[in-house]
């Protein structure tokens, strides 16, 4: 098969197109690494109810102590998946007396919501 002179003209035009527009609004290496880690984190369905029994609180904000139970593992289980949140972005962590007490990271939500929206929207 041959392709005439304005055939071939418009395959390249929309080729060129193409390999622009793919590239157009994604995510750069950083920023998909930075997301690759959050979801990463959240990937374990116990991080994911820590971080849901943390943001529940009124002040977003719960003492590991109170977190045990609620999940059925022990404390150092539970400071484990808590230290990959924190290392994620998605809590801080601030040590009161012998209690380590963890905070959501509004901003990280946030972005972590814009994010999926932009994903979900091309």
């Amino acid at each position: 098969m041959s392709t005439s002179p304005s055939e071939s003209t418009t395959l390249l035009s929309a080729s060129e197109s193409c390999c622009s527009v793919v590239t157009a609004g994604a995510l750069d290496a950083a920023a998909a690494e930075t997301l690759a880690r959050v979801f990463k984190a959240l990937g374990d369905p116990t991080r994911v109810r820590l971080l849901s029994l943390i943001a529940a609180q009124p002040q977003r904000e719960a003492c590991i102590c109170d977190l045990v139970d609620p999940v059925g593992l022990s404390q150092p289980t539970v400071s484990h998946h808590m230290k990959q949140l924190v290392e994620a972005g998605l809590v801080t962590r601030e040590q009161r007396g012998r209690w380590a007490y963890y905070r959501v990271v509004e901003d990280a939500l946030n972005a972590l919501g814009a994010s999926l929206v932009r994903l979900s929207e091309g």
